[in-house]
């Protein structure tokens, strides 16, 4: 067991606010239960949730404070509990946990339970690992689960230049499928056909349904709406009938179903089966994570606002180690 000091910094809050409420405090180093599994943290995610709940967004319970921000990151295993079986101290893990009971993933330190911790992808280093564990099983779930992508289909991905979508593009085209994606600006289309988008529209001002028809002049297959607008909507006229469109919970206009096709919301799933899934189809995709901002810890505020200013190509990360 590696020595584990009495204290760690830690990102939180003391209230709800702007960026600027979110500070670095000095906090107790989370003791771990007989389940769980206390992670010394290399990186941590930075998402839209994040900057929701800072602003007081809560879908369920209420805030203590100081509240540690963070949904998901990848570190080294400092300690596990008795009860855990299949990790063990100095391995190298990746782990989404939703609102965790023991706080947040910005911070030197995290408990968490040991069914949300899974083994980082090899190859990956952990500097990057942190910023796909939600992310990853959000774009990995929705080509395989909900949209059940195979072989030779095609699929459009709208909103593929931000974090979900640039690992989306990487796993329909692990299964080998047609992507047509759409992305904002020039290097938003640049970004996703490096990694390896078919086709690309201007998602501001591309023609979606001329794109779409030269395409899959027999209908699209599925969509993965990341995002809303009119773009999407073209999108979906051009599915064809008994195709599908999925979507995460919480993107802004959601696509309505129609008949013909079925249309799924989903929450991204986070259990260590789904994460090792995650972590084998990142090393066989030889995934690109790509970093839009960087920040160490104690500027997480400067992560938050760069967050808002829009354009976010890939995800943000923090670097705690």
């Amino acid at each position: 067991m590696r020595e584990i000091p009495k204290t760690m910094r830690a990102a939180a809050i003391d209230r709800f606010g702007g960026p600027e409420v979110l500070t670095i405090h000095e906090l107790p180093v989370p003791t771990i239960g007989a389940s769980e599994v206390l992670i010394a943290l290399d990186s941590a995610g930075v998402g839209p949730w994040d900057t929701a709940i800072r602003q007081g967004w809560l879908p369920e319970g209420r805030a203590d404070f100081p509240l540690v921000l963070g949904t998901d990151g990848a570190g080294t295993v400092a300690a596990v509990g008795p009860n855990v079986a299949g990790l063990a101290v100095g391995d190298s893990v990746f782990s989404y946990s939703w609102r965790n009971p023991k706080g947040g993933f910005y911070a030197e330190y995290v408990a968490v339970l040991d069914e949300r911790v899974g083994h980082a992808p090899r190859g990956l280093a952990l500097a990057l690992a942190g910023a796909i564990p939600t992310t990853g099983l959000t774009a990995l779930q929705g080509i395989d689960e909900h949209l059940r992508i195979k072989e030779g289909q095609t699929v459009v991905i709208h909103g593929a230049s931000g974090g979900v979508g640039t690992l989306a593009v990487q796993f329909a085209k692990l299964r080998r499928a047609r992507v047509l994606a759409t992305a904002s600006g020039k290097d938003g289309q640049e970004l996703v056909r490096e990694l390896g988008a078919d086709a690309t529209v201007d998602a501001r001002h591309g023609d979606m349904l001329k794109a779409g028809k030269h395409f899959a002049p027999d209908g699209i297959d599925a969509v993965l709406a990341l995002a809303g607008g009119q773009v999407l909507t073209h999108a979906m006229e051009l599915v064809r009938s008994g195709g599908r469109v999925a979507y995460p919970n919480g993107v802004e206009s959601p696509p309505k179903k129609r008949h013909g096709m079925e249309v799924i919301a989903y929450d991204a799933v986070s259990n260590r089966r789904e994460l090792e899934r995650l972590a084998r189809a990142a090393e066989v995709a030889n995934l690109t994570m790509p970093i839009a901002a960087a920040h160490p810890l104690a500027e997480a505020a400067k992560a938050h606002e760069r967050l808002a200013q829009g354009h976010v190509l890939g995800k943000i990360v923090l670097h705690i180690r």
